[in-house]
């Protein structure tokens, strides 16, 4: 006697069939769609062995509540500049952020929604205090993104775990929610992990009865807020991130959302959702940018981006608007207390055809940088920055320990270029006591752990 199998039932906000990407929309129904042949196709489930795939249902209480948003359709969107133009329009209307940073974030968005074709990804970050308007940052700019998941409200990190796996979209998340050391620590792990494809994170089932362990891949792009910055360094540098100071200069920003505002974003993520299905599949690897005027972390980061983006002249403003980004990364960083000591050891190289010691530089830097009150500098110590810090070689010689002179000619570019300093003008100015402490005051204020302490 032939026993039939009992088919399978599985929810997904996505399926790959037959080399076709069918999306989830929902408009008081749910259902699967895609573009064949130029034309939309809509699908109800697939039956895939014994398994029949179906979308979530529209009772579903993550839907339901808009804790996770869906295109209802797809829009035409004309062409790729004018869907950036009107991305860019959204975001000015509900939002004030930097000039350059309204210019950067649709090309953000965009990526989301083709985030899958990759390896590895950028997050995107505003940084202030309360009421600064980093909740309606997060709200303008996750309500167009793919799929966006909206974790406000949540305890503890577990359903965010959850949602992530389950649809795979972009998650939205607010620093501030999150009360306790240890959820923050959990967090941690999400966002060190999922930047790049293949790193789940294993946790033990939810069942005191169940012994397995479960992988949660945690791969997405992500939009979040806080206050300080991380102390991990490598986390830090795998985000893209808006200062905001909560000084509003525009009076014609709404002051609610209202339900003209749901309209909108529902109308951007259906041209998106347009765009997402003509492009799918068409992504190709080889257009990634690359420069080497960018730093490298910061190439790696937004090279995605610029993969996605098919209009050169699109492209082109990308780059622009990176490089300046480049630029104010390179400022922050010639602000640390290094740039200085690179600065006297230039001066000392363009004044002298002799050797420089470690004795030389500590003298200079004490009379001419060092603010007062703070420890000098001694020989030593330029020594170990001099070696571990900036990479040049030194030699000990009857008068101390000098930089060689091909290590210097080496990495000198190198480091000019991290440090934002020009190796042919520079000149060290004093800098005030006030000055100084504002500086340091300023960088405690940003979460900053290691300041100087000489």
């Amino acid at each position: 006697m032939n026993m039939k199998k009992k088919q399978k039932t599985q929810y997904k906000s996505f399926v790959l069939y037959e080399n076709l990407p069918y999306e989830m929309v929902f408009n008081k129904e749910t259902h699967f769609l895609t573009m064949k042949d130029g034309k939309e196709e809509i699908r109800e489930s697939f039956t895939v062995g014994d398994t029949i795939i179906k979308p979530y249902p529209p009772e579903s209480d993550l839907i339901k509540n808009k804790v996770v948003l869906f295109p209802s359709e797809t829009m035409a969107y004309g062409t790729e500049k004018q869907l950036v133009e009107d991305i860019r329009t959204f975001i000015h209307k509900y939002l004030e952020i930097s000039p350059f940073f309204e210019r950067l974030a649709p090309f953000y968005v965009l990526f989301t929604w083709l985030y899958d074709h990759f390896k590895e990804l950028p997050y995107l970050r505003a940084i202030g205090d309360y009421g600064c308007g980093k909740s309606r940052f997060l709200k303008v700019v996750g309500s167009i993104s793919y799929k966006p998941m909206f974790t406000i409200g949540a305890t503890t990190t577990a359903p965010i775990f959850r949602i992530i796996n389950q649809f795979r979209g972009t998650l939205v998340l607010d620093e501030a929610d999150l009360r306790f050391s240890d959820t923050n620590v959990e967090i941690i792990k999400i966002l060190n992990n999922g930047f790049q494809e293949g790193m789940p994170i294993l946790r033990c089932a939810d069942s005191a009865q169940d012994y397995d362990i479960k992988a949660y891949n945690v791969f997405c792009p992500k939009i979040i807020a806080t206050r300080n910055r991380f102390a991990d360094k490598a986390l830090e540098s795998r985000f893209l991130i808006e200062y905001m100071d909560g000084g509003l200069t525009r009076d014609d920003i709404p002051l609610n959302l209202d339900d003209e505002f749901d309209k909108e974003a529902l109308e951007i993520r259906n041209k998106c959702l347009m765009w997402r299905l003509l492009n799918y599949g068409d992504v190709k690897k080889e257009n990634i940018i690359i420069d080497r005027s960018i730093q490298p972390r910061l190439n790696q980061i937004i090279s995605p981006l610029g993969a996605i983006i098919k209009d050169e002249e699109v492209k082109n403003e990308l780059i622009i608007f990176i490089k300046e980004y480049s630029k104010e990364l390179i400022t922050d960083q010639g602000m640390s207390f290094e740039a200085p000591i690179l600065e006297t050891i230039i001066n000392l190289m363009n004044e002298n055809d002799g050797d420089i010691t470690m004795k030389s530089i500590s003298e200079r830097y004490n009379n001419e940088c060092l603010v007062k009150g703070d420890k000098e500098l001694s020989a030593r110590k330029i020594g170990s920055i001099v070696r571990d810090k900036f990479r040049f070689k030194t030699t000990k010689t009857r008068d101390g320990y000098i930089i060689l002179k091909d290590s210097y000619v080496k990495n000198i570019d190198r480091l000019c270029g991290r440090y934002g300093t020009d190796r042919e003008h520079v000149n060290i100015v004093n800098v005030t006591e006030g000055s100084n402490k504002e500086f340091k005051q300023e960088l405690k204020e940003l979460g900053y752990k290691d300041l100087p302490s000489f």
